[in-house]
């Protein structure tokens, strides 16, 4: 080694800003999340470190928005509770969900507007598990379902609303433009346990032309909606007339749905947003049946070449000021953000709206960060919605691999859903949230043990991991198909006494076993990937333990304790031909 190097010294001095360790244990040799302190009851709760150049946080809150405070007898939603210092049931129990959080916590931050727990007094009375929505809190996600005037139904709807919660949503919307409308959000109301929202424009339309809706007809429908139970409405607001010049050399102009439609109603009608001009009178309604405000992004970006552009901002700026008239009014409220922002642009779009919006919630369509792979943008966007959420926003909207090209199948919200929760599992970790690393670092104990059984069962879709495992190799053995025996760093490792990898009590395991046969779940996945023939895959449905020589109770042999390194190189070969 030359003594002339001009190299300096290493100086391990990772970018740590108080942020606690996601490892509630603290376990392995990781020096914990990168993100700033945490400040509960602050404007940053749990927060990324600015870019220079950002928009500082707001340093108003709902409480700079009370000027007619409600009396005890008078309060209604859960803000105007929390603003009297009450700690309500829904609370408590969203505390239960959130063992970081106190309830007292809770309390705090629905009353600073900074998270908001969407549960209509109606559909509690139904099967609802309260839940929260806010930075504080771990990111959430939500799944859009609905009948379309060309597919689905409402039964159909019922399963994808249970499918989705299977894997992982947090919130549903159903924004059903066909069918019976009715009948498919009663039913999905009246069967789920999570909350739901709707885009009540959608049914004000249903048999009239767009330029003959009515002021009447806005606020019998949203009625209606609250006392059907409905959690949340998103209600395009924001979108004002002198909002529609600035959209004239956008590449593909309005792509929400509502935005466009009230686009249509005020350049017909040659008057203001009409949801603008009621929203007062909405803020009331909603106020009554504690139904939440999701101020909709009407002019969001359908491509990264219109993104962070003058409309989709002013609008921004007009729902801060909505968010502002809605606590004035006891109305909890989050907000709506783009659907298509290139990646260097996501973090100045989360904390321009942490800004004007003076920390109510962002929830996000993504944003996706690319627009050339269609079929694939549940990833493109899941992408985007990591960046999302590590720099602010709360919740995520699913995408789905069928975005911008159909109506989403039953395999379609089931990628959509593990994209999104890929995505928020990772922001919660890299904010520092308390925790959220224990579950990862529990399957990586399990995996340096080569205990299999505990590796499938800690990972989120046990049904795939395993049969992804034993299409290549059916036996729990000290070794997989990726590496074989001879390449194993994970079982080497294991064998060298002075590391600590593998060797913990809690994971150890008494030998290899032939796993059980597939379960149907686990066939189908084989099936639809093809990599093996029928006959391969029921010889794994039916499979027995002389595969590898496995008598019940004693080793396979191909498990390093049992056989030398010629015999287990061998049976690798016959089994897997490598």
């Amino acid at each position: 080694m030359s003594t002339n190097s001009t190299r300096k010294p290493f100086r391990l001095d990772p970018p740590l800003l108080g942020a606690g360790n996601p490892s509630s244990r603290e376990q392995g040799t990781n020096p914990g999340s990168f993100a700033l302190k945490p400040d509960i009851g602050g404007p940053l709760t749990y927060s990324s470190p600015d870019t220079p150049g950002m928009p500082a946080p707001s340093p108003l809150t709902a409480w700079d928005f009370n000027p007619a405070p409600r009396s005890a007898d008078q309060a209604v939603t859960q803000l105007e509770r929390a603003r009297l210092g009450e700690v309500t049931p829904q609370m408590r129990r969203v505390a239960e969900r959130e063992p970081h959080l106190t309830a007292e916590q809770i309390r705090d931050e629905v009353a600073a507007g900074r998270m908001i727990i969407p549960a209509n007094r109606v559909h509690l009375s139904y099967a609802l598990d309260p839940m929260c929505i806010g930075r504080a809190a771990t990111t959430k996600i939500n799944a859009n379902l609905g009948a379309s005037p060309l597919a689905s139904g409402t039964d159909e709807e019922v399963e994808k609303m249970q499918w989705s919660m299977r894997w992982g949503a947090d919130t549903i919307m159903d924004l059903s433009t066909g069918g019976d409308l009715d009948a498919c959000r009663s039913a999905i109301l009246q069967a789920s346990t999570a909350p739901i929202g709707t885009v009540p424009l959608y049914s004000m339309i249903i048999g009239r032309r767009i330029e003959d809706l009515t002021h009447k007809i806005i606020l019998e429908q949203l009625e209606h909606q609250a006392r059907q139970g409905v959690d949340y409405f998103t209600i395009h607001a924001g979108v004002l007339r002198e909002h529609l010049p600035l959209l004239k050399d956008r590449l593909i102009g309005i792509v929400s749905r509502g935005g466009s439609l009230l686009a249509k109603w005020m350049m017909h009608h040659g008057r203001q947003n009409p949801m603008y001009e009621l929203f007062d009178d909405i803020c009331d309604i909603m106020r009554a049946y504690d139904v939440s405000f999701s101020l909709g992004d009407g002019l969001r970006p359908g491509g990264l070449a219109d993104a962070s552009d003058e409309a989709q901002l002013r609008e921004l700026d007009i729902l801060g000021e909505l968010t502002e008239r809605a606590w004035a009014r006891g109305v909890q409220v989050m907000v709506e953000g783009p659907g298509h922002v290139p990646f260097d642009q996501i973090e100045y779009n989360m904390k321009l709206q942490r800004q004007l919006c003076h920390g109510a919630p962002f929830y996000v369509l993504g944003p996706l960060v690319t627009d050339i792979f269609p079929g694939y943008d549940h990833i493109t966007s899941g992408v985007g919605a990591t960046a999302a959420a590590w720099h602010g926003a709360a919740m995520l909207c699913y995408v789905t691999p069928k975005e911008h090209l159909g109506l989403p199948k039953k395999d379609d919200v089931k990628q959509g859903c593990i994209a999104y929760k890929i995505a928020a599992h990772a922001a919660d970790v890299a904010l520092g949230i308390p925790g959220a690393r224990d579950r990862d670092d529990d399957l990586t104990r399990a995996r340096a043990a080569l205990n299999w059984e505990k590796h499938f069962e800690l990972s989120f879709d046990p049904d795939t991991a395993r049969a992804f495992h034993d299409e290549d190799l059916d036996v729990d053995t000290d070794f997989c198909a990726m590496c074989g025996h001879d390449w194993c760093s994970v079982r080497i490792s294991k064998e060298i006494v002075e590391f600590a990898s593998g060797k913990d009590a809690e994971f150890a395991w008494d030998g290899p076993q032939v796993s059980a046969a597939l379960t149907s779940d686990q066939q189908e996945i084989l099936e639809k990937r093809g990599a093996l023939d029928a006959e391969a895959i029921q010889q794994l449905a039916g499979k027995t333990r002389r595969a590898m020589g496995a008598r019940r109770g004693a080793q396979a042999n191909c498990h390093s304790d049992t056989a030398d390194d010629d015999e287990a190189h061998r049976l690798q070969t016959e089994r897997i031909g490598s």
